[in-house]
Formats: C-alpha cells, sequence, structure tokens
C-alpha cells in the first residue's frame, strides 16, 4: 500500500528552516554522504598519521631502499629506504593544510570584496570587477611559479599563490547576491533607519551569501589540493624531505619506476583522487541541497 504525505506532513516539512531542509536535502544525497563520510575518513587517518604509521616518514634506510610491500613496510618503501604508508598520510596532512588554508583565504577575500562590490556600487564595484577579470587571466601556476622563484618554494607561497588567484570566484558569487538583497525592503529601511554599510554587510549580506560561499569554498579544497599537487611534482611546491602527495608523485616519475615499483606511485596517487572525488562529491551535494529553487518548493 502507497503511503501519501497528507497537509500537514506538507505543513511540517514547511515549518522547518532552510537550514534544516537542505540537511535534509543533503541526506538524501547518496553520493554526496559517501563524499562526506570518505572525506571524514581521510581527514582522521591524516590526522592520526603519527598513531598510524609504525615509521617515521623522513626516517632513511638504504639497506632497505625500494622494497616491495611487506608487513613491515605496508606500502614498500622508496629509492631512501623510507616508508611509503608513513609518507602518505603525512603527506596528506600537508595537503589538506594547504587545500582548506587557501580555500579558507580565498572564501574570505572574495565575499568581502564581493560584498563590497555589491552593496557599494559606482567605482568600487568596477574597480573590484575589473582587477577579479585581470586575475582570473594569470594561470595559477604561472603565480606559483614567478612567486617560488622570488621567496623560494613553500607551503605558505602555495596557499598565497592559490588565494591571490582564485578569490574572484567567490567574490562573484557574493556580489550576485549583494545586488538582489540590496533592493530589499529591510535592507532599505535598515538604511533608512541610519544602518551603515559595513553593519549591512556584517547583518546581512554575510549571513545571505554564507550558503553558496559554503560550496564554493568546498569545491576551492579539490581545486587547491589539486593546484598543491600539480606545484609540488613540478618542485615549486612543498620542499623536500617534506613528503606532499604531488613530490611523492614526481619521486617515481621513471618510466622504468612506474612499471616495476607501482608502489612507488599507486598510494599518492590514490590518495589524490579518492579525495578530490570525496571533496567534489560533497560539495555537489551541498550545491543541491542550498539552491533556492528547491527550497522554494519546499523539498
Amino acid at each position: 500500500m502507497t503511503v501519501t504525505a497528507g497537509p500537514a506532513d506538507g505543513e511540517r516539512a514547511r515549518s522547518l528552516s532552510p537550514g534544516v531542509r537542505a540537511l535534509r536535502r543533503f541526506g538524501r544525497n547518496r553520493l554526496a554522504v559517501a563524499g562526506a563520510v570518505l572525506l571524514a575518513a581521510v581527514l582522521l587517518v591524516t590526522l592520526l598519521a603519527p598513531l598510524i604509521a609504525a615509521h617515521p616518514p623522513n626516517a632513511v634506510d638504504l639497506g632497505a631502499a625500494r622494497r616491495e610491500p611487506s608487513a613491515a613496510h605496508w606500502f614498500g618503501t622508496d629509492a631512501s629506504g623510507r616508508d611509503v604508508f608513513a609518507r602518505t598520510l603525512h603527506a596528506g596532512r600537508v595537503s589538506l593544510l594547504v587545500g582548506l588554508s587557501a580555500a579558507l583565504a580565498t572564501v574570505t577575500a572574495g565575499t568581502l570584496l564581493g560584498a563590497v562590490s555589491g552593496l557599494f556600487g559606482g567605482w568600487p564595484d568596477h574597480v573590484i570587477m575589473r582587477a577579479a577579470d585581470v586575475v582570473m587571466s594569470f594561470p595559477t601556476v604561472v603565480v606559483i611559479l614567478v612567486l617560488a622563484g622570488i621567496v623560494g618554494p613553500s607551503t605558505t607561497v602555495l596557499i598565497a599563490a592559490i588565494g591571490l588567484t582564485q578569490w574572484p570566484v567567490a567574490a562573484r558569487v557574493v556580489r550576485g547576491v549583494t545586488l538582489s538583497l540590496r533592493e530589499r525592503e529591510y535592507v532599505q529601511a535598515a538604511r533608512a533607519a541610519g544602518a551603515g554599510s559595513w553593519w549591512l554587510i556584517r547583518r546581512h549580506v554575510v549571513p545571505a551569501a554564507l550558503p553558496p560561499v559554503t560550496v564554493t569554498g568546498t569545491l576551492a579544497v579539490a581545486q587547491a589540493i589539486m593546484l598543491e599537487t600539480t606545484a609540488s611534482f613540478l618542485g615549486l611546491g612543498v620542499r623536500p624531505p617534506q613528503a606532499s602527495w604531488g613530490n611523492m608523485l614526481n619521486d617515481a616519475q621513471n618510466l622504468t619506476l612506474v612499471q616495476t615499483m607501482p608502489w612507488l606511485w599507486l598510494p599518492p596517487g590514490v590518495a589524490i583522487v579518492v579525495t578530490v572525488l570525496a571533496v567534489n562529491f560533497a560539495g555537489d551535494g551541498l550545491r543541491d541541497a542550498v539552491n533556492p529553487a528547491r527550497q522554494a518548493g519546499g523539498r
């Protein structure tokens, strides 16, 4: 027998807050939930790396160089005899640190500039949007290359370069929200009552822009991880002996090693794919969950 939702069910659904309705929609997206669970697992494993790994990530043992996976070394060892399993776990901490920090910098700068652009209008809007156009014309890898050439490759350079080049995406999203928000009656009433622009940004613009910006920030994490991996692979990112997934792949780029010693490149490669897919699945789920059109339908 099929049970249909009655009027009371519809009223209860509409009485829920937008956040609860969005969370329910997210929970019905199996891929999004799987991505969130997988991402949480990756975060937990990397945070507990010192407790899980039996060997230090940078401990050199030339007598055990390039050993196959075994009970002593689950993922084998590299050319310096370092444990690949331990390096993979510790490398995840670096890659996730860069991804989360760069995404936070991107979202913070983009939210502030987008809110100013949309709320003030006029020449601030023109200057910020033209600056965004200029920034988006520069490839991030080129910016990393220039900064690394000036101050040397490091995690800080990666975070700064990604933040400097990726903020226009968040800024455009927040500007669009602000442009529609500033015409609302309650915002006009607040202005008439003497509310300043910065007060409006703190109390109205930022809360209204938070859902779409959260989605943008989630997807920015995946992009930042990919950029960190690319930069480290090219020797522009994390400096050895500190491990990152990118420089671990760089160590195994020889064709002979790729064919005969897959344990050198498979662990970091799989870790990158799994982490980026998990972030993208969770981000897509968030985007669908906070979609205003779906919220208006009470779904």
